[in-house]
């Protein structure tokens, strides 16, 4: 059980990137699998971007028992099919498809929606799964100090962290990114999993919200403000780049490839950015003078421990496998395998969770003396 009080807090980070999220899970199987059979949550704080944003809710949600939150997502995600997340009727898709150029084109009014694909089953799936009254329990109950969930505001271009926890957390406003105190709820989950283009933005009070991992510029800095001294980050991208063969001839890329790329670079560049400067400030920490920052509490630098999980294959290669899993409209808009980084994103279909659950497991497991070592009390 957490306690506010406590110097040694241990902080869960879930970076987000569509159907990749399921890595997460499985790496989540074998934390669990590795602690005691009745731990209650052993992360104070549990923050999370996107897709990782979902996992990090229901998580919080069954705070008394990790291994009962896990097992929860493990049945989501084993089960999934793209249907629970949106619309796939071919009329429904050209229609939104229509709608998105023409707005871009005709600067159509500026309540007009503008995606690519209807997310209604998702918000129906989520108000099944997640009971968000569960996560003020679970705080006042002690199992839980702060859930922090990312949304970028498309007004204002701010990385917003809205986190619910214990009275005596502050908000922060830093460039580009602010903490929100605030009552999670269904929208935030939505406004954070909207992923641009393809997904419709989220109202919440004066701005318009999309993806949380879009200028999400600091992903472990939501996790540090809430108090963190250990983070154990698990990434949805392998760091082996896909490079083409030297004697390729590659066609020009599609539009699908090219978004594809951009928002790839938002996903996954931005954590393994954000993991290298606090690895490199760790070093520095040590040796700067004790009353360095005392001026300014907001330059004191403090060491944070860090522990990282990732892919070890890369996720893009996987879902190209199976392409011909995804219903036929979407495979229609994607055309091929080879924009395999959008098949990462939208391959919400069993057998493709299904082997990144393995995967994550597998790759945890290859840690298993790091994470023991990261829940040892200091």
């Amino acid at each position: 059980m957490s306690s506010s009080k406590s110097t040694d807090k241990r902080a869960l980070v879930l970076s987000g990137g569509g159907a990749r999220a399921s890595y997460q899970v499985g790496v989540m199987r074998a934390v669990a699998n590795l602690l005691p059979r009745d731990t209650p949550n052993p992360f104070p704080i549990i923050t999370g971007a996107s897709a990782g944003a979902l996992n990090a809710a229901s998580l919080a949600t069954h705070a008394q028992r990790l291994r009962t939150g896990v097992r929860t997502l493990e049945y989501v995600w084993q089960n999934i099919t793209s249907s629970q997340v949106y619309r796939l009727d071919s009329s429904g898709l050209i229609t939104n498809a229509s709608n998105w150029v023409f707005s871009f084109l005709a600067n159509r009014r500026r309540d007009t929606p503008t995606s690519l694909l209807n997310n209604e089953p998702l918000e129906q799936l989520l108000t099944k799964v997640i009971k968000f009254e569960r996560i003020q329990r679970g705080i006042d109950a002690g199992y839980i100090d702060a859930l922090a969930i990312t949304a970028s505001g498309y007004t204002s271009g701010e990385s917003v962290s809205f986190f619910q926890g214990i009275p005596d957390l502050t908000t922060w406003q830093r460039p580009h990114r602010v903490g929100v105190r605030t009552e999670l709820n269904l929208q935030h989950l939505l406004a954070s999993t909207a992923i641009p283009t393809l997904f419709p933005a989220v109202r919440i009070k004066r701005e318009y919200f999309g993806d949380g991992a879009i200028r999400q510029l600091a992903p472990l800095s939501p996790a540090f403000h809430l108090g963190a001294d250990r983070i154990l980050a698990i990434g949805v991208s392998s760091n082996k780049p896909n490079r083409p063969p030297a004697d390729a001839s590659p066609p020009h890329p599609s539009l699908a490839q090219i978004l594809a790329h951009i928002l790839n670079s938002a996903f996954v560049d931005t954590l393994t950015s954000d993991m290298e400067i606090l690895r490199r400030l760790n070093k520095l920490a040590p040796l700067l003078p004790e009353d360095a920052g005392t001026a300014d509490p907001d330059l004191k630098l403090r060491h944070v421990d860090l522990l990282e999980v990732s892919p070890s294959q890369n996720l893009s290669n996987i879902a190209a496998e199976h392409f011909d899993d995804l219903p036929r409209a979407i495979r229609m808009f994607i055309k091929d395998a080879g924009s395999s980084t959008i098949l990462s994103l939208l391959m919400f279909e069993k057998a493709y969770c299904r082997r990144l659950i393995e995967l994550g497991y597998s790759d945890a497991m290859e840690k298993e003396a790091q994470i023991l070592e990261f829940f040892r009390p200091r």
